[in-house]
């Protein structure tokens, strides 16, 4: 295995590893399973050994490289999937652990049609994607129209005849639904903003001009939703083929060379959540130039380490597909002649039926890794919560302050704020001569609140000093500081504040 002393580690996250760039690697030696990436003199290696190494994915995106046949016997051995992506959103390839299959399932699956389930199916798993896109529209993009208008198309579900007619309103459930996501902005960080072309701001259309249809993306965020979409179909056939169901027949999609069509229909209902996490991380946090590059036809395509980071989530989507999988594989199977001691099959994917013997009843918690966030300004990496690095979050506090400044000049020139003043100076004035300077104790003079109130105000807050003496804030400040030393009238509420008296 080639390693430089530029070369750094690769370790799984959430169970996930992706391998990207040119000269990849992926082979057993003496037991362990040897993988190498990168580009360039920038190499990734790791070794995992057989136990205790928590890969539950390996994820190539690209075709630079070799996977041995040694690795992947590993892989399946060890329960764990390869997916192979390209960055335009396709899967080129997906295999996970091989489980014996039941060929009456099979026959029930390539029957579907003819037995009336194919309907069932389709109006069930569309109706659940319906709903979700019902619920984006509503609580994320907060358009109450539209998501009544597709929560209507979802109720003509119920009497359409053909899987046909399903699709007909599923596209024009779809073409409602994107038509909110078409002006949602895109941020990036302010020094990105110069290389960013007009039509990556916005999110625009699902169709792109360069295929007619959603492949071959040429924005950010629908080339986010490709790649993404990628892996839950990738994580679709997985589960397919993990129940014993032929990923290739499918009840929806119509069959065509070099597609899943049944991992296209499983996957309908959950594109929602994908849509969420996608909308979740563009409406919080910038996207950063550096995880794009633009082909010579304006497709745009991922970056390798972003696309390493998007493939995190891949268990979160296998995790969000297996009821939805496991749910038409009990419906194809309710048609098959079985024996008695197996009424159901088996729920492989949830571990439904061991929860339910053991008196558990709930899913277990579906945490999505969390988008990157990354500084405002610069775009670098941050800590969640934060929007500017430690740099750039100084030279934005100094702008916030010389605009305030500039607000505060403007606002105290406009006529109720000079009209205020003229009121307050006119009491004042007007006090001032009301005043009799023999009404204040003869112990009470210029020394006696030098020396004895002045320091003692220290001690005591704005607020309380303005209310005493009825000044404005800024002014009961100067005064605490010794700025600035009131009309003698003030003294002796002063003095009564800070505890001053003849006694003393």
């Amino acid at each position: 295995m080639h390693t430089s002393s530029e070369a750094t580690s690769i370790l799984p996250k959430h169970g996930v590893v992706t391998l990207f760039g040119y000269g990849i690697q992926a082979r057993v030696d003496r037991g362990h399973l040897i993988l190498e990436d990168g580009i360039g003199a920038a190499r990734r290696h790791a070794r995992f050994p057989r136990v205790g190494h928590g890969l539950r994915r390996l994820i190539v995106v690209g075709s630079d490289g070799i996977v041995s046949l040694a690795a992947l016997r590993w892989l399946a051995d060890q329960d764990a999937a390869f997916v192979m992506l390209d960055r335009d959103g396709s899967v080129l390839a997906t295999t996970g652990p091989v489980r014996p299959s039941d060929a009456r399932l099979r026959r029930a699956q390539a029957l579907a049609s003819q037995s009336g389930l194919a309907l069932h199916i389709v109006r069930e798993l569309i109706s659940q994607k319906l709903a979700g896109q019902a619920r984006v529209v509503s609580e994320k993009l907060l358009d109450s129209r539209t998501a009544k208008g597709i929560s209507d198309f979802r109720d003509e579900l119920a009497t359409a005849e053909t899987p046909e007619s399903i699709r007909l309103i599923e596209s024009q459930a779809g073409a409602a639904y994107w038509s909110c996501w078409h002006n949602l902005s895109i941020n990036y960080p302010r020094n990105d903003l110069r290389r960013i072309p007009d039509h990556w701001r916005v999110f625009g259309v699902r169709i792109s001009p360069l295929s007619g249809s959603p492949r071959l993306a040429v924005n950010p965020a629908n080339a986010i939703l490709n790649y993404l979409y990628a892996l839950l179909e990738s994580e679709a056939r997985l589960a397919a083929a993990a129940l014993g169901l032929d990923p290739g027949l499918g009840v929806l999609h119509a069959d065509k060379p070099n597609r899943d069509s049944l991992a296209c229909d499983l996957m309908e209902p959950v594109r929602p959540q994908v849509d969420t996490f996608v909308l979740d991380w563009i409406t919080r946090e910038p996207l950063r130039r550096e995880w794009f590059f633009e082909q010579r036809d304006g497709n745009c395509r991922l970056m390798g380490p972003f696309a390493v980071r998007l493939a995190e989530t891949a268990r979160t989507w296998g995790r969000a597909v297996a009821p939805f999988a496991e749910w038409t594989s009990r419906a194809l199977w309710s048609v098959t002649s079985k024996s008695i001691r197996q009424s159901v099959p088996a729920s492989r994917l949830t571990q439904r039926h061991r929860r339910e013997a053991k008196g558990s009843m709930s899913l277990p918690i579906n945490r999505t890794p969390r988008p990157e966030s990354v500084c405002r300004i610069c775009g670098t990496s941050i800590e969640s919560g934060r929007t500017y690095c430690v740099l750039c979050g100084v030279t934005v506090s100094k702008e916030n302050l010389v605009e305030l400044a500039k607000r505060g000049r403007v606002a105290a020139q406009c006529p109720e704020a000079q009209a205020s003043r003229a009121d307050s100076q006119r009491r004042h004035e007007a006090a001032k001569r009301g005043w009799l300077a023999s009404s204040l104790p003869s112990w009470l003079n210029n020394e006696t609140y030098t020396n004895k109130i002045q320091p003692r105000l220290a001690t005591i807050t704005v607020p309380a000093i303005a209310t005493a003496i009825g000044v404005s804030m800024p002014y009961a400040t100067d005064i605490r500081a010794g700025r600035r030393r009131p009309h003698p009238r003030h003294w002796q509420a002063l003095a009564e504040l800070v505890g001053v008296s003849l006694d003393e």
